[in-house]
């Protein structure tokens, strides 16, 4: 696998001049639902950073993060509300990159995740390391699904198809 290839062509989706094309009539429909799903969910969850659950997403922030649990908590939140939103209009060309950038979101967030298993710290209704170790898994669910509802893997693939290939050195 080559690493500078995967990049530009990762570059070229992410502006936007590479649109896969389009999948069948009925995956097509999936994955609609999925980003509006999604879309939806972020930008609720990202409300309620800024309302309702504003402690208990608190309790996800790793004590070794070197800011104030409740600026995370805000900035988060104002992040998710707008991915959320981007998920939902988005022009077709630019939601693969509205894909990556989510499913990078969801990467950046996972050590909160690991931090409350860690620390046992209860939050959400999750009161057991199991429950706490069971929604670990989730994290690479939502990363599959932003990447998959935009199609951001098979723009990816495009890019990679459109790009001659390297010779390989001697």
């Amino acid at each position: 696998m080559n690493v500078g290839r995967t990049a530009r062509a990762l570059a070229t989706v992410l502006r936007g001049d590479v649109v896969a094309d389009p999948p069948s009539r009925r995956s097509g429909l999936l994955r609609t639902v999925g980003r509006v799903w999604l879309g939806a969910t972020l930008a609720l969850a990202g409300t309620s950073h800024l309302t309702v659950a504003r402690e208990e997403f608190q309790a996800q922030v790793p004590t070794w993060f070197p800011a104030d649990p409740d600026a995370v908590v805000l900035a988060s939140g104002v992040v998710e509300i707008a991915l959320g939103c981007a998920l939902l209009a988005a022009p077709g060309r630019r939601r693969a990159a509205v894909g990556w950038i989510a499913a990078g979101f969801f990467v950046a967030i996972f050590p909160g995740n690991i931090s409350q298993l860690v620390t046992r710290t209860d939050a959400f209704g999750l009161e057991s390391d199991t429950a706490r170790a069971v929604r670990l898994l989730g994290q690479p669910v939502l990363v599959l699904w932003a990447l998959w509802s935009t199609g951001a893997w098979r723009s990816l693939r495009a890019a990679l198809a459109a790009q001659p290939a390297e010779a390989l050195p001697r």
